[in-house]
């Protein structure tokens, strides 16, 4: 089946699939409770599950449905093509992840953080929800992956693509290394290949992320000649691109049935684990960690492609915090401006702080800072003021 003819399918049910995520939703928060008792959506959703003596045991087996549901239930529903897990090239992977069910564990558990909004982003575009898997063979979903030729990130952008893409890469921020900005821009290029080149075929598509469109498009050309099939599984390829699609179809039959392979999967929520705050100001990682009321630590993990300590305002640029964080973080900052903060013309050091940190934070070269303050090096004591220089329009 073709992308498009998944789309259209997909596209006739919208609405039975919008009101069935919504119940689903709900079904994570639901804890056990009489039968009398009265069950309401979060978030404010204006329906309502009733548990009633009257309800069926129809009803009553859909409810308990409904209270298992996480990540892993989702994904499962969004997956269309375990109907291909007997291709031999798929099952010698299968047979290699099944060997060692700890490193499957491992990487699973790195996917907590995003696993949950990735499949949300997938399913929304209709995709199969194996591509919410491509991380797993990408970077074993760490986000600040970087491979030796040069790629990185969660979906392992090379520079040039990732340029391509709309990834930015400026001091003190990385596109590639932002989970939300190139997840989207990996589900773009993945869509936009399989329509500009492969008349929606995503697997060739898949074939081209890896190996490059030229090199797909040339074996394809070859196939024909040589009165061959055109699709993925006829064309004579890179080894690592002959093994991407089996791969990721064999991560995927694993996750689909994993008590079957023996592989324990960490229990991951439904609900997106992150919240995305709009940065309007220059806000440092210690700061805005102070103001969500968690460690420096989870909002550097959050936000990887924040590469010089501070996040700067940008085209979409956001600061990932804890979902459960959002209302704290979004007071915080409508909250009065600190004294010391983004927008005054002074910085106290603190213990910890660079140079390069401080320069990021304002948004400037450590050279602007130095002359500012008539430093020959890097050294700097906490306790210690530095004056902070503003660029004038025309230097921007």
């Amino acid at each position: 089946m073709t992308y498009y003819t998944t789309r259209r399918r997909l596209l006739g049910v919208a609405s039975s699939t919008a009101l069935l995520g919504a119940l689903l939703t709900a079904g994570s928060q639901i804890q056990a409770a009489p039968l009398d008792h009265h069950i309401t959506l979060r978030d404010g959703q204006p329906a309502a599950l009733v548990a009633s003596p009257n309800h069926s045991k129809g009803h009553f087996w859909a409810d308990l449905a409904l209270e298992s549901r996480d990540a892993w239930s989702r994904l499962r529903d969004s997956f269309q093509w375990q109907d291909e897990a007997y291709e031999p090239r798929v099952q010698a992977w299968i047979d290699h992840y099944r060997q060692s069910p700890h490193n499957i564990a491992e990487i699973t558990e790195r996917a907590r953080p995003w696993l949950a909004w990735i499949t949300q982003k997938v399913e929304e575009r209709g995709l199969p929800g194996e591509i919410a898997l491509i991380p797993f063979i990408e970077s074993s979903f760490d986000p600040s992956a970087r491979s030796h030729r040069g790629a990185a990130g969660l979906w392992q952008f090379m520079p040039r693509t990732g340029d391509s893409l709309g990834l930015s890469r400026q001091r003190g921020y990385d596109g590639r290394l932002d989970v939300v900005a190139s997840t989207y821009a990996a589900l773009d290029y993945i869509e936009y290949q399989a329509e500009q080149w492969y008349e929606g075929d995503l697997e060739l598509s898949l074939a081209a992320y890896n190996a490059g469109a030229g090199t797909v498009n040339k074996a394809r050309r070859r196939a024909i000649a040589q009165g061959k099939g055109s699709d993925y599984w006829s064309l004579s390829l890179p080894r690592e691109t002959m093994n991407y699609v089996p791969k990721l179809k064999a991560i995927a039959a694993i996750i689909d049935a994993p008590d079957h392979y023996d592989v324990a999967l960490p229990e991951i929520e439904e609900a997106p684990a992150f919240a995305k705050i709009p940065v309007e100001r220059p806000l440092r990682l210690d700061e805005a960690a102070r103001l969500a009321g968690v460690s420096r630590g989870t909002i550097a993990t959050l936000n990887p492609g924040v590469t010089g300590g501070a996040i700067r305002p940008g085209k979409d640029r956001v600061l990932l915090v804890p979902a459960e964080r959002a209302d704290t973080m979004l007071a915080s900052l409508e909250g009065p401006a600190r004294p010391g903060g983004a927008q005054d013309s002074q910085y106290l050091v603190r213990r910890g702080d660079t140079l390069a940190d401080i320069a990021a934070y304002r948004g400037i070269s450590v050279g602007e800072l130095r002359r500012a303050n008539g430093l020959s090096g890097n050294l700097i004591r906490p306790g210690q003021t530095l004056e902070l220089p503003t660029r004038s329009l025309a230097s921007r």
